[in-house]
């Protein structure tokens, strides 16, 4: 197994990669200096992937909501009932998982026996083991997590928000689903769910840190189990979403200290990856700052007013089918802020953005990718999230230096849009 080399001219970051005759992609980032290393292996899988035709197949596949999460949860059971965290102690290793919208994960960082750690990272991934007992005991424990969330002022807060954006996309779903949904997960829906989205050719491995991508690649290429690739891509089925928000308010009471509020808008300009999507991100992004940032004059003007506090942050998430960007914190009135952010986008239609804004904030993006790299875990996780996007990460500053300001103010007209807009509310009980 040969490694390709990379070298990304304006930070001096190394690259190591290949494709493994399983279909597992193979991504190294050597950090000289660093004392931890950071591991992670994914799969193209997350809660939205409920309905997919199998490679091979003809039929489409229907699993219960909530299902990718709930195997997420059970790929942590041995055939030998050994304790998988257990293992990574024993060598020094702190390892965790997630499932998100779009991506499984497993991984771990370590500071030392980097490659028994990634051993047991490759192995227990690809050893499946689900029996009806311990399937139904999972729903239990998960079931309590569902209710915890469901007291979860933020996590409420959030999941009202897409569903104002959203009709029909199953964003909007919980990622972990209901207690309904996950009562009809058996073992034979695991199984099937794994071996089509737990095939290598679905997956790729990232570690970032202090090691030897020759050593590292070889430990990697000696954990692969089973190499039978898919021939074609897994065909993964969505409805339409309409352009059109759902509704444009929700509101709910739960146990916290203050209103918090998210508001922001739907994009209706998807359907694509790769350098497309990195630029509309980076457009987005750089708009989003001009105008709500903590150095805008939007910023200094409400909080001055006492509308909002520290707790104010700016996000633009997309996939390439479903985008948008969400602005949220915690306010005396809501409301008041929604109505200045729309105002905000309102005057800004009528007299331009500021070019010398434009400017100054296209630097600061810059800067926050150049940090980006300094922290090993938000590293490696950004770079499979991209990657996953068929964006080359490394070729960020190639998609950032095309940006003009013309490019900008075109998506400013594009995307932020009173119709597309909408407020989510969690009010103190």
């Amino acid at each position: 197994m040969e490694l390709q080399y990379r070298k990304n001219d304006k930070t001096g970051e190394e690259l190591y990669y290949t494709t493994h005759s399983s279909g597992l992609g193979i991504y190294i980032i050597p950090k000289k200096d660093y004392s931890k290393t950071y591991a992670i292996f994914g799969t193209r899988y997350g809660s939205v992937d409920s309905k997919f035709v199998v490679p091979g197949e003809s039929e489409l596949t229907e699993v219960p909501d909530g299902i990718a999460h709930y195997l997420e949860h059970k790929m942590f059971d041995q055939p030998d009932g050994s304790n998988v965290f257990d293992k990574f102690s024993r060598y020094g290793g702190n390892a965790n998982a997630f499932t998100s919208f779009n991506i499984t994960a497993y991984l771990f960082s370590a500071t030392s026996n980097i490659e028994e750690n990634i051993e047991t990272l490759m192995d227990y991934v690809q050893s499946p083991y689900f029996t009806e007992e311990s399937v139904q005991k999972e729903q239990g424990i998960i079931g309590q997590e569902i209710r915890m969330y469901d007291d979860s002022g933020s996590w409420k807060l959030f999941f009202n928000f897409l569903n104002c954006l959203y009709k029909e996309h199953p964003v909007k779903k919980e990622i972990a689903g209901t207690v309904e949904s996950i009562s009809h997960i058996t073992p034979e829906y695991l199984y099937k769910c794994y071996d089509t989205f737990y095939n290598l050719s679905n997956m790729s491995i990232v570690v970032v840190g202090n090691v030897d991508p020759v050593k590292i690649s070889k430990v990697i290429e000696n954990c692969v189990k089973k190499n039978e690739p898919f021939e074609e891509k897994i065909k993964k089925v969505y409805p339409t979403e309409p352009d059109e928000v759902a509704k444009q308010y929700a509101e709910q009471s739960l146990s916290v200290a203050m209103p918090l509020f998210m508001t922001g808008f739907k994009d209706t300009n998807n359907g694509f990856g790769g350098d497309e999507l990195l630029k509309k991100s980076i457009e987005t992004n750089i708009i989003l700052k001009m105008l709500f940032g903590r150095s805008s004059k939007f910023y200094k003007s409400l909080y001055e007013k006492g509308l909002i506090n520290n707790r104010f942050s700016l996000e633009y998430t997309m996939q390439p089918d479903y985008a948008y960007s969400s602005i949220d914190g915690e306010s005396s009135d809501p409301k008041a802020v929604y109505e200045a952010i729309i105002n905000e986008v309102e005057e800004t239609r009528k007299n331009g953005l500021s070019k010398e804004d434009f400017e100054r904030i296209k630097k600061v993006v810059w800067g926050e990718y150049i940090r980006s790299q300094n922290d090993v875990e938000d590293y490696a996780v950004t770079f499979l999230q991209m990657l996953f996007m068929d964006i080359d990460y490394f070729n960020f500053y190639d998609v950032y230096k095309t940006i003009t300001f013309e490019d900008v103010q075109k998506r400013f007209e594009e995307h932020f849009v009173k119709e597309h807009s909408a407020l989510s509310v969690i009010n103190p009980v």
